[in-house]
């Protein structure tokens, strides 16, 4: 065989590799943020101070004393009238004050996250009541092993950077044991970084020592934490939630960050006009902040505020839609115009099945969120119903669309390589096209982000292979993973020394 035959055989060879390769991610999560402002600077501004001045002058209600004791050595001022006001001077130092980028950590390193800056990760979240299952395609109550079955799908899926339980076990009834088995499902199916609800107080020291068998020994937990708090200490409009604020000095006490979530809903809890709408919920994530700062100055937190909308003809939560779209967008560049680590939601559609609304609410709404520059994007993956619901098939198909979001962030270099004269020159006045070119498989592999669940079939192949549509898809893909992904991320000796505390409600492996 001659040297010339030798070269192109070698590179058909290369040639087919490349395309039997799977593809690379060409836009992995922690895409920078920011190109979409929906307010002007003056705007921001005007928001921002009309948020101060309803801290200052309005205050916060319902205080409860321990919290008031803080507030006041931190600054805060009591007329006596049952609410506390926060002067400007204290809100700025808290802002100053916080932490502006930190981790969170995966008990796998490799899979930690840096928060703050305009890096843009998309994670879960959500409470869901109700599981679209697998099989019947009917909606029915959450259970545990829907959590473990949650956790350990969305392990598999590259970009969501982050769990939060998306569902609560509506068959363990007992708060405590709802609280540690949680946990326990979040630790046992995933080494990504994890998120969870504390129902009450007394739950945080015992969860804090399941977690420390889980890093390796006592205190092995607070010195690197891999789980994180969602927490609303305030309940809009304007009034903090005692439980609520009893779980944060318990969390800060054991060094657990934690995302501090306003939740006020336009027309319900907050002013229906969108420009009100965003004073209050910053004033009240703002109110926050400054409890964090004045139980311990400094402590990680995300400054989390989700606008939720409510559709005013009927009162019902809408968690699709321009309106929600454009207010979490707004939320997050607020955010990181003070500098504040930004938490808001995303593709809390309103769809049940996994149809074109489904698709259009979700597409829309996680698209001004990222582009917003978002640092964190909680509902982003998996929920539906307006968060009632969970879906298995939803999680396969956001992890798609996600990534063709990132993708978008990502958006063009241009450079004397990636505008090619030379590859144009070369293409037309030799075989007159691009395809197969070192220039469009270089690109192939840096620049294009290929779903796993679209359909590119031309219709003559979709016809012959019986019209499938993304939610079948999606089904047989997300029980693909089931089926083959069973993690074992506790040694026996460490689900044993569990079991050994706790009343872990599902078997051991």
């Amino acid at each position: 065989m001659s040297e010339a035959k030798t070269i192109r055989s070698g590179g058909r060879i290369e040639k087919r590799r490349q395309r039997q390769a799977p593809p690379v991610n060409p836009a992995p999560p922690g895409q920078r943020g920011g190109q979409y402002q929906p307010l002007a600077p003056p705007e921001i501004r005007a928001i921002y101070d009309t948020a101060l001045r309803l801290l200052a002058e309005l205050g916060m209600g319902e205080v409860p004393a321990r919290l008031r004791n803080d507030l006041l050595k931190a600054g805060a001022v009591d007329h006596g009238d049952g609410r506390i006001r926060f002067p400007s001077a204290l809100v700025e130092d808290a802002i100053a004050a916080a932490a502006k980028r930190f981790p969170l950590h995966g008990r796998d390193p490799s899979r930690s996250i840096e928060v703050g800056g305009d890096a843009v990760h998309f994670g879960t979240g959500g409470a869901a009541v109700q599981t679209l299952d697998l099989d019947t395609a009917h909606y029915r109550p959450s259970t545990l092993g829907d959590l473990h079955d949650f956790t350990r799908l969305q392990d598999r899926l590259e970009n969501v950077s982050w769990f939060t339980r998306c569902c609560v076990a509506t068959d363990v009834p007992d708060v405590t044991a709802l609280d540690v088995n949680t946990a326990y499902a979040l630790i046992t199916n995933t080494t990504k970084p994890v998120a969870t609800s504390f129902t009450v107080a007394e739950s945080v020291a015992p969860i804090v020592a399941m977690l420390d068998i889980a890093a390796g020994g006592t205190g092995a937990f607070a010195a690197r934490p891999f789980l994180k708090a969602h927490i609303s200490p305030v309940i809009s409009p304007m009034r903090f939630g005692e439980d609520a604020i009893d779980v944060l000095y318990a969390c800060l006490d054991h060094n657990i960050p934690v995302s501090c979530i306003t939740a006020a809903q336009s027309g319900a809890t907050a002013p229906a006009t969108l420009a009100g709408f965003l004073a209050q919920s910053l004033a009240e994530t703002l109110g926050s902040l400054v409890c964090v700062h004045a139980i311990k100055r400094g402590h990680p937190m995300i400054f989390s505020n989700w606008p939720l909308v409510i559709d005013l003809r009927t009162g019902a939560f809408a968690g699709g839609g321009g309106e929600i779209a454009v207010l979490n967008a707004a939320s997050a560049q607020i955010s990181n115009w003070l500098g504040l680590p930004s938490g808001v939601a995303s593709s809390m559609t309103d769809a049940k099945a996994i149809d074109a609304q489904y698709g259009l609410e979700k597409g829309i709404t996680a698209l001004a969120a990222g582009l917003a520059g978002g640092n964190l994007i909680y509902e982003s993956s998996g929920m539906t119903a307006s968060l009632l619901g969970a879906s298995f098939e939803a999680f396969v198909i956001d992890n798609d669309m996600l990534g063709a979001i990132y993708r978008s962030l990502r958006g063009i270099e241009v450079t004397e390589e990636t505008l090619g004269y030379d590859a144009i020159c070369a293409a037309i006045l030799g075989e007159g096209h691009f395809l197969g070119s070192p220039q469009t498989y270089a690109a192939m592999e840096r620049d294009y982000h290929y779903p796993v669940l679209a359909d590119r079939d031309p219709p003559i192949t979709w016809h012959e292979k019986g019209t499938p549509d993304i939610w079948g898809r999606a089904r047989e893909r997300a029980r693909a993973i089931l089926r083959d992904h069973h993690p074992a991320y506790l040694s026996d000796e460490q689900d044993a020394d569990i079991r050994r505390h706790f009343t872990i409600l599902t078997p051991p492996r």
